[in-house]
């Protein structure tokens, strides 16, 4: 497929505070190895922000989010407007390396792959937290130690970074409005759910992780606190009460490993930090693991107790005549 594909990136924005990010996406897109067909900008319910866009990239499709506010609704709409038969996303506070492209299209030469994702690297807004674990790295939207280390099959991929044959959203629909981040929230695993979903109503298919390809996601100073990381890693659990609602139990497979595997070797590393090279940090980020585990323990038992059963769709995810949520989420007994 290679040959013939042709690329449609979008970026989702919903803030002005963004603006030179935003145009720093753009232009790492236009830069790419790989050319781009097209770059479709959604605008989440900002109508200034829009015209302002429009009005600086001319040669950018600008175009205003058409379903339930958020990030689920303004890539559901970025889908449905592209012209691509691939459709990419890049956040809109990170920039592409020049290979991102090239190193992901390449693994579409296998049909059985319907997505790749990429590696997200971190760039300090602010000093670099020498007591935050790697294995957390995902509190600030980076990939984390745990991940393969060369490219492999994998359950699923970081949406802010990521490449996905868009005739499997006009099969699956695409990404469900009960997940995302919406303004400021911290709501997440809506990848993940669709991942999931796809995988299991095309079966056969698969998605890969590609390190060689990689972005740089700017993580801001209030990122780097206590706080936040104790936020995070609540809405977290919370969001995968919800998620493990849609799918199922099972779905949560990759979630007992990162537990049982990642996070008490995680600790060990940290401890002997402490012991062997003088790191007095280390024992503090060994002490991160453990809270962080704590706090999302408490944020999935608070959802399984306040949210019950999963929600009822508030909005359509619809790409075509075929393609409802009804096949996944109303519907969910297809995914257990």
């Amino acid at each position: 497929m290679t040959h013939q594909a042709t690329i449609s990136v979008v970026i989702c924005v919903y803030t002005e505070k963004r603006w030179n990010f935003i145009l720093e996406a753009i232009a790492s897109v236009r830069a790419q190895i790989y050319p781009a067909a097209e770059i479709v900008v959604v605008t989440d319910y900002n109508e200034p922000l829009r015209q302002r866009l429009a009005e600086a990239e001319p040669g950018v499709r600008v175009i205003p989010n058409g379903e339930a506010k958020g990030v689920s609704g303004g890539r559901n709409t970025g889908i449905a407007s592209a012209t691509g038969n691939v459709v990419a996303f890049l956040d809109d506070d990170a920039a592409a390396d020049p290979g991102w492209l090239s190193f992901m299209m390449a693994h579409f030469d296998r049909n059985e792959v319907i997505g790749v994702g990429s590696r997200v690297d971190p760039w300090w807004m602010g000093s670099t937290p020498k007591w935050l674990p790697e294995e957390y790295m995902w509190v600030v939207g980076c990939s984390y130690r745990g991940l393969p280390t060369t490219a492999q099959e994998v359950r699923n991929v970081f949406c802010g970074a990521m490449v996905v044959r868009k005739s499997v959203f006009a099969t699956v629909g695409g990404f469900t409005h009960q997940l995302g981040r919406t303004g400021t929230g911290l709501l997440s695993c809506e990848e993940t759910e669709f991942c999931v979903r796809a995988q299991r109503l095309l079966p056969g298919s698969t998605f890969v992780y590609e390190p060689k390809a990689w972005i740089g996601h700017r993580v801001p100073a209030d990122r780097i606190t206590t706080r936040y990381f104790q936020r995070r890693c609540y809405a977290e659990g919370l969001s995968k009460s919800v998620y493990s609602q849609l799918v199922g139990r099972k779905g949560l497979s990759s979630e007992w490993r990162y537990t049982l595997l990642t996070m008490p070797t995680g600790v060990m590393r940290g401890l002997r930090d402490v012991l062997l090279k003088g790191d007095i940090y280390g024992f503090a980020r060994a002490l991160a693991i453990c809270l962080g585990f704590g706090f999302a323990a408490a944020g999935f038992v608070v959802g399984r107790f306040t949210l019950g059963s999963a929600p009822a769709q508030t909005g359509p995810v619809v790409l075509g005549p075929a393609s409802r949520l009804a096949l996944s989420l109303r519907r969910a007994h297809l995914l257990r």
